[in-house]
């Protein structure tokens, strides 16, 4: 049985290899990049209306969310829950350690071309949103694809989108998060795997049965909090390691183009090993074109469409310009990447060792742990979430309690078990839910087009 496992695990993670690298990774990039130069470097022009629209009326204690959806910033906070998660510390130290650090410069690159993809799966979420036979606003992915391809077609693509991201994030993808937290905490605290995945799945059930209003609530407290408390540790370390900003910063950009340059020619790291690994995983990171955010955005209540693009991209500039490219100056400024580079058999516990650096052994285990527990658990709570909405649209509101033992039963079996095999599945299952996504961003991005330009009216619901 055991042999069976371990090849069913090299194959999922071999056809995920194949997917992101061979496939998904040129269509984000190339979707990314079309949809910049169409909607005129809307990233730049409307960032600054972005950042005022999101912290402009800023509170931990917004309106309670209704059936007509959430506060802006609250969607925004479900958003980020999911996006900052172990990627932005696990996902940066791969990227640094088979890239070179070179490969946070493609990090950037993949990062800036998200943020007009997802302005555009923000703008269609709100444009196609609905009711569900509840009355409550529900939005994301399969309405607008629905939209771009009438008939079967649509059909098929839009069942095949909830299918996957059902299985990649609300299943599979919670297992992975659960257990990166218990493997933190028995690490840290020595608490055994099995009391962490059943205290996480009792909090988790808690939040679940409160429905949007409780996940609202929770994340726009829970985001702040861990992004205020991962940028004082990592500035921090930063500041006592600032000597070498000149040189880490030199590094970025010269490995980008000549990494060999950086971490020697005996390594036989290229530079599109850098841009591979550097873009594979800044996309990974913030979910830009992956279909998962739109489920929070299409709940914001805005006057406009345009107007949660808006937001939507100032959360990927979060999650990569600022999470991520903090969790990776930690790492370049102390130096530990130094004799890893190649192999990434290290990444798990990178990070580990350079807050420990400063903080020591124990306080920087612990660090880490904590701030481990506030990523990956608010991604519990937003990948729940979006999986949630696609329960509803396959099996209608009555799948939903079904669905949360799932998740809950997942969450506890996830804290305890090796997760290779989860891991890759859930991999694939991310990479091969995005192309239905991509292919209806392309075929709606005239529609985007007017609405930006404001030539189309917003769908007013009933």
């Amino acid at each position: 049985m055991q042999a069976f496992i371990d090849t069913l695990t090299v194959w999922a993670g071999n056809a995920a290899d194949f997917v992101w690298n061979s496939i998904l990774l040129f269509v984000l990039v190339g979707t990314g990049l079309y949809l910049t130069i169409r909607l005129g470097f809307v990233q730049i022009r409307k960032f600054g209306t972005g950042w005022r629209s999101m912290f402009g009326g800023f509170s931990l204690s917004g309106k309670k969310a209704d059936k007509d959806g959430m506060s802006s910033f609250q969607a925004a906070a479900t958003s980020i829950a999911a996006q900052v998660g172990t990627g932005n510390i696990v996902g940066c130290a791969t990227a640094i350690l088979l890239g070179g650090p070179g490969a946070v410069f493609w990090v950037w690159v993949a990062a800036f071309l998200g943020m007009a993809t997802i302005y555009s799966e923000a703008v269609l979420a709100q444009k196609f949103k609905t009711r569900d036979e509840d009355g409550n606003v529900i939005g994301g992915p399969v309405y607008y694809i629905r939209a771009a391809f009438k008939g079967a077609f649509g059909k098929f693509l839009a069942g095949f989108f909830s299918v996957a991201i059902i299985l990649a994030l609300g299943l599979m993808g919670n297992m992975v998060q659960a257990n990166a937290i218990s493997s933190a905490f028995a690490t840290a605290f020595h608490v055994p795997p099995l009391a962490v995945g059943v205290v996480l799945a009792v909090v988790a059930a808690f939040i679940f049965m409160g429905g949007v209003k409780r996940i609202a609530s929770v994340t726009e407290k829970l985001v702040p909090v861990m992004a205020i408390c991962y940028l004082i540790g990592s500035v921090i370390v930063i500041l006592f390691n600032i000597t070498t900003i000149p040189g880490v910063i030199r590094d970025i950009f010269v490995g980008a183009f000549d990494p060999e340059a950086i971490v020697g020619g005996g390594i036989g790291i290229g530079m599109m090993q850098a841009v591979r690994y550097g873009v594979a995983r800044g996309l990974f990171s913030n979910e830009a074109g992956l279909g998962s955010t739109p489920h929070a955005h299409a709940m914001a209540k805005v006057e406009k469409p345009q107007d949660q693009g808006h937001i939507a991209m100032v959360c990927v500039f979060i999650d990569t310009f600022v999470v991520l490219t903090l969790t990776a100056l930690v790492i370049l400024t102390t130096g530990v990447n130094a004799g890893y580079t190649g192999d990434d058999s290290m990444a798990d516990s990178l990070a580990q060792m350079a807050f420990s650096t400063l903080l020591g052994q124990n306080v920087g285990s612990m660090f880490v742990a904590i701030c481990l527990f506030f990523f990956a658990f608010s991604t519990i709570i937003g990948w729940y979430f979006f999986g949630e909405q696609n329960v509803k649209y396959l099996f209608g509101v009555k799948a939903v309690k079904v669905y949360s033992v799932l998740v809950i039963i997942c969450v506890v079996i996830g804290s305890l078990m090796k997760v290779g095999l989860v891991w890759n599945l859930s991999d694939f299952f991310n990479a091969v839910m995005a192309l239905p996504n991509l292919i209806a961003l392309l075929a709606l991005s005239g529609v985007v087009v007017r609405i930006t330009k404001g030539e189309e009216e917003p769908a007013r619901l009933k």
